[in-house]
């Protein structure tokens, strides 16, 4: 289950975490491929289909959906760990979009990406519903699509620390950071971006449409 912190947290952001039934069809990009781990369905492999289906029930049972947008980062790692403890509780769904920004770029080494991610989730929390997407999409459009056709409750990025060093760093990362921003603010759904502070302060930075760098020390 959540911790009691982050739910505290969560409860005073959004009046509603409910989930609705999804609807047909994965828009906003080319889809790559996807994967369900749960304890009926754990052999399941990449294929479409059931979602839907997932979705109403989970929504009849009061259920949430829990997005993570995941890449090779570090940070999206711990972004996606904090949603599964933090955010997730038993019987929801986590899913893990891995967004592939251009053709080809990547395409191999994602669904394996997305599949051991996905594993580590199942490992370390059994009772969430864990799935993993990897669509391949104008990264901003994408996120934005599958929130709404999922009808996800929480979207959770990773935000990056700005640079003090050079300008050039900035400028290298500010189309990520967009992305980000952009998300807080167009996203249905309460949207956090999330960055694990370094050993010495611990616990994480949260930001929202509404606080940025709240520091949430669990």
């Amino acid at each position: 289950m959540a911790s009691g912190s982050g739910e505290h947290f969560l409860r005073q952001l959004s009046s509603s975490n409910g989930l609705q039934a999804a609807q047909d069809g994965y828009g906003g990009g080319r889809r790559r491929g996807s994967r369900r781990w749960s304890k009926k369905r754990a052999g399941r492999g990449y294929g479409g289909g059931g979602k839907g289906e997932a979705a109403s029930s989970s929504a009849a049972a009061g259920r949430k959906r829990v997005m993570v947008v995941v890449d090779d980062s570090s940070g999206a790692k711990h972004a996606m760990m904090w949603a599964l403890t933090h955010v997730a509780n038993r019987g929801d769904f986590l899913t893990l979009l891995h967004v592939l920004p251009h053709y080809g770029a990547g395409a191999e080494e994602a669904p394996s990406l997305a599949n051991s991610l996905g594993t580590l989730c199942k490992a370390c929390r059994p009772e969430v519903e864990v799935e993993a997407l990897v669509i391949q999409g104008p990264k901003l459009g994408t996120i934005l699509s599958q929130v709404k056709k999922l009808e996800a409750s929480v979207l959770v990025l990773s935000q990056t620390k700005p640079s003090t060093f050079c300008w050039l760093s900035c400028l290298a990362r500010s189309s990520g950071e967009e992305v980000v921003e952009q998300c807080i603010n167009q996203a249905e759904c309460l949207t956090l971006a999330v960055r694990k502070q370094s050993k010495g302060v611990g616990g994480y930075l949260v930001s929202t449409r509404w606080q940025k760098n709240f520091w949430l020390l669990a």
